[in-house]
């Protein structure tokens, strides 16, 4: 979805044209699988971070034209609203100082958004949800000015009937009901979105991986308690993207209605051409922009994708000769809240899913699809207090379960990975491993903040910039 496209709305003959031209493409990647076309390097690890704009009084501050201008990099592009940015970073293929450099590269350019948006009166933020947003705020009016958002938006809305869109999200002890006549909700969802290119011989191994680890890495990155002033889930970034792009597209196997962000329904079992003809055949086409000419690198396909909202997302792209790379994206992780910690967080599960991947005995053979499932929104909700089914058959705290098993198995992958010491000491045993003995979580950290404070979610994102500013993990915040 970082594609522009050329118009907001769509002929019936423009829908005909695309579906002809996803039919084809789809046809020409089951011949690339099946014969293996796909480039060999394997391991390249990249990421999209997504931030928040604000003004001097924490507010949001819909002002990114006019901070990207001035910014003028290509690697920090427009969000779906006004209020918000992303960026990436070049991809870095496996070394032994990878996250090291990985963390420089997030440091200069994180450093050059905080220099230019000083200038514009400006302050960038990582965090899950904004403490500050209110609900009047999310409107078209401050929907970023790019046409497909505005298609999609408007897509969305007819693929519902015109019904409006309902956020409806439960907490222990407080509820959000509200509806929407737009998609500008899910913009309150900023995320870290982890990639790590696959080989396509071992990517359903990868998958599968990543699907049994959702729910230890949303329990352990949780950084969004908060929406228009309700305390909700630990990380309530998750049912609300859901709801915010609600779209009925099928029904599974057991007569479930599937939408369009979702965690799936089952586990891989062959390919993941699976999930490319699924995309095909069950989830109805949103934005059928026709490229010109003859498409090689599937560009209706990749469009098609991309409008495709899976936690974990197979993604297509290609290197620098020309061939097809085949990369997993993670996405269920939040922005924030440091530096330090988006960089841990992308070497635990850079760890992990290559731990679970070369398990001898694949974890998906253990561990029943609809406990995955049921593991990833426990996690979701109650953070590291939820408890999980694990590969044993047997329920586990879930933080006990990462301090006992995951975090070891990690540091054993990433080390036969050829990951230097220095680098799992610095990000792994220094900043995850004492976040999760302590408990305190972005989310965590917030919530102690407001009970030892009070509601004011002002003098909370004040605090909150200051100890992001400091560059130290989370677990070292005080109140």
């Amino acid at each position: 979805m970082g594609q522009e496209i050329s118009h907001p709305t769509f002929t019936e003959a423009e829908f005909q044209s695309f579906s002809e031209h996803l039919d084809d493409e789809t046809r020409l990647l089951e011949q690339w699988f099946r014969d293996g076309t796909f480039a060999p390097d394997t391991g390249v690890c990249g990421l999209e971070l997504e931030g928040w704009l604000l003004d001097r009084n924490w507010q949001p501050a819909p002002e990114n034209e006019s901070f990207l201008q001035a910014l003028n990099d290509p690697l920090v592009v427009a969000e779906l609203s006004r209020f918000n940015f992303e960026i990436h970073t070049q991809p870095q293929p496996r070394h032994g100082r990878m996250f090291q450099q990985i963390h420089r590269q997030l440091c200069a350019i994180w450093g050059r958004c905080e220099r230019h948006g000083a200038h514009l009166g400006l302050i960038p933020l990582q965090i899950g949800i904004l403490p500050t947003l209110k609900d009047d705020v999310m409107t078209v009016a401050n929907m970023s000015p790019l046409q497909r958002y505005h298609a999609l938006n408007q897509r969305v809305l007819e693929s519902r009937r015109g019904s409006p869109l309902r956020i409806d999200i439960s907490g222990d002890h407080d509820r959000l009901n509200v509806i929407h006549h737009d998609v500008m909700t899910e913009a309150a969802t900023t995320s870290l979105q982890i990639h790590v290119q696959v080989d396509e011989a071992h990517a359903v191994r990868f998958f599968n991986a990543a699907q049994v680890l959702a729910a230890p890495m949303v329990a352990s990155c949780a950084n969004s308690p908060y929406l228009f002033g309700h305390e909700l889930w630990e990380e309530t970034r998750i049912p609300l993207f859901e709801q915010s792009v609600s779209v009925p597209a099928f029904c599974d196997r057991e007569g479930h209605l599937v939408e369009r962000v979702t965690f799936g329904t089952h586990y891989l079992e062959h390919s993941v051409m699976e999930l490319f003809r699924e995309n095909r055949d069950a989830f109805p086409v949103l934005l059928p922009e026709l490229m010109p000419g003859e498409s090689p690198r599937l560009a209706h396909l990749r469009l098609h994708n991309g409008t495709i909202w899976r936690w974990n997302r197979p993604l297509l792209d290609f290197d620098g000769q020309g061939r097809p790379t085949l990369r997993l994206e993670h996405r269920v992780t939040p922005a924030g809240p440091s530096l330090p910690d988006v960089v841990g967080n992308i070497l635990l599960f850079y760890g992990l899913v290559h731990h679970f991947a070369q398990l001898e005995d694949a974890p998906e053979h253990r561990l029943p699809f609809e406990h995955t499932l049921a593991n990833f929104y426990q996690a979701a909700r109650h953070g590291l207090a939820a408890t999980v089914f694990w590969l044993d058959g047997h329920e586990h705290d879930l933080r006990r379960l990462l301090l006992d098993e995951l975090l070891p198995a990690a540091a054993d992958s990433l080390a036969r990975l050829g990951i230097a010491a220095e680098d799992i000491d610095t990000y792994l045993h220094d900043i995850v491993a004492p976040r999760i003995r302590s408990g305190q979580t972005g989310a965590a950290w917030q919530k102690q903040f407001i009970a030892r404070h009070g509601a004011d979610f002002r003098h909370l994102t004040r605090a909150y910039h200051q100890h992001q500013a400091s560059q130290r993990p989370v677990h070292q915040w005080t109140l």
